[in-house]
C-alpha cells in the first residue's frame, strides 16, 4: 500500500477537467440504458449496437476517471475506497453517476467564491436525486427481467414504476411483486435504499427544526436581556 501524501492541486485540476465529460457520460449512459430496455423491440440491430457502444464507452470513462483519481490521490486502494465510497458505487452502478452533480456544483461555487448549498440543502438534493435515479433505474431493471417471466405481476413499465415508488416509500402494497431472482435482488436494494433515504431526510429535517428553535430561543433570551447575548445579563459572573 502506498504511503505517499495526496497531491490536491493535480487532483483538483483533473476533477475540473473531467466535470463536463463525466456529466455528458452520465446522461448518455442513463439514456442508452433506458432506450435499450424500453425501445428494444422497435430498434434495428444496428441501432442497438450503437447504443451498446455508447453505454459501454460511458462506463469505461467512469472507470478511467476512478483509476486516475486513485493514482493522483496518493492513497492505497483500500483507503481510497473508504474515503471515496460514492465514487466506488457509481463505478459499479453508473446509473447513479448523476448524483455526483451536486458535488460538481459545490466545486464550481467554491472556485467562484459564491454561496454553496448548505448541509441540509445538500442532504435534500442528494436524497431527491437518489430517489429519482433509484426509482427510474430500479423500474427499468425490474421491468427488463419481470415483463416476460412466467407468473409475473409486473408486466409494463408503468407497473414497474408503481412498484418501485411503493417500495422506495416503504409502503409495500403487495399488489405487485417480483418473481425472478434478479428482480428480487433489485427489490432488496431498493428497500434498503428507501429505508436509508427516509432516515437521512427525517434526521436532517429534525436537526434543522431543532437548530431553528434553538436560534429563536436564543433570540428571545437576548431580547429579554436588553439585546445582550445570553449569559451577559447584569449580575452574571
Amino acid at each position: 500500500m502506498s504511503d505517499r501524501s495526496p497531491d490536491p492541486p493535480r487532483l483538483e485540476r483533473w476533477d475540473r477537467r473531467m466535470e463536463a465529460p463525466l456529466a455528458v457520460a452520465s446522461v448518455a449512459y442513463l439514456a442508452g440504458y433506458a432506450v435499450r430496455i424500453l425501445a428494444h423491440s422497435h430498434l434495428s440491430d444496428g441501432w442497438l449496437d450503437v447504443i451498446l457502444v455508447v453505454t459501454l464507452t460511458s462506463w469505461a470513462l467512469f472507470v478511467v476517471d476512478y483509476a486516475v483519481r486513485l493514482r493522483l490521490s496518493g492513497l492505497g486502494p483500500l483507503r481510497f475506497l473508504r474515503t471515496h465510497l460514492l465514487d466506488t458505487v457509481v463505478v459499479i452502478l453508473p446509473l447513479l453517476r448523476p448524483v455526483r452533480m451536486v458535488s460538481i456544483y459545490n466545486q464550481i461555487q467554491r472556485r467562484h467564491d459564491e454561496p454553496r448549498l448548505g448541509l441540509y440543502a445538500r442532504v435534500m438534493v442528494y436524497s431527491g436525486l437518489t430517489v429519482a435515479l433509484l426509482g427510474f433505474a430500479g423500474a427499468l431493471t425490474v421491468y427488463h427481467y419481470e415483463a416476460d417471466a412466467p407468473g409475473a405481476s409486473i408486466l409494463t413499465f408503468g407497473d414497474a414504476v408503481w412498484w418501485t415508488c411503493a417500495t422506495l416509500a416503504t409502503v409495500g402494497y403487495g399488489d405487485m411483486v417480483p418473481v425472478t431472482p434478479m428482480g428480487r435482488v433489485v427489490a432488496v436494494g431498493v428497500m434498503a435504499c428507501g429505508l436509508a433515504l427516509l432516515g437521512a431526510v427525517t434526521g436532517s429535517f429534525s436537526s434543522w427544526l431543532i437548530q431553528s428553535f434553538r436560534r429563536e430561543d436564543e433570540k428571545d433570551e437576548g431580547t429579554r436581556n436588553g439585546g445582550r447575548p445570553p449569559g451577559n445579563s447584569p449580575g452574571a459572573s
